[in-house]
């Protein structure tokens, strides 16, 4: 997987495309957004995970001093949840099994609909 895409809808266009930085490695999905000041509305992580699973796509908001908007897509592409992760809260699961891990600014949590499909595609 290349080290940073975009998530793109497959039936529709975004207005406002963040560019994502990949996070496959152990140590990086652990350490996330962690220690970071803030979160741009042009960036994200993508955490990736090696299977769907709802507790391997949990994720913790520890040391993270800002909200979060996170959205949950299984191996089949599907965007299975969505939440607002708020500062500091100890761990958010989502609804269904997932793979991946979108971290994006709060704004763009409208951005995902749970329910469809969605592709990476290099940035």
């Amino acid at each position: 997987m290349p080290s940073f895409v975009f998530v793109e809808k497959r039936n529709a266009a975004i207005q406002h495309r963040a560019r994502i930085r990949v996070c496959a490695s152990f140590a990086c999905r652990l350490r996330g957004l962690m220690f970071r000041r803030q979160i741009r509305s042009d960036e994200g992580l993508l955490l990736v995970g090696g299977r769907d699973s709802r507790i391997d796509a949990s994720i913790h908001m520890l040391f993270v001093p800002f909200d979060l908007a996170v959205v949950w897509i299984s191996s089949a592409m599907d965007v299975v949840d969505k939440a607002l992760a708020k500062r500091w809260h100890p761990v958010y699961f989502p609804a269904r099994p997932a793979r991946f891990v979108l971290e994006i600014h709060p704004d763009l949590l409208s951005t995902y609909d749970v329910g469809e499909k969605v592709q990476f595609i290099d940035a």
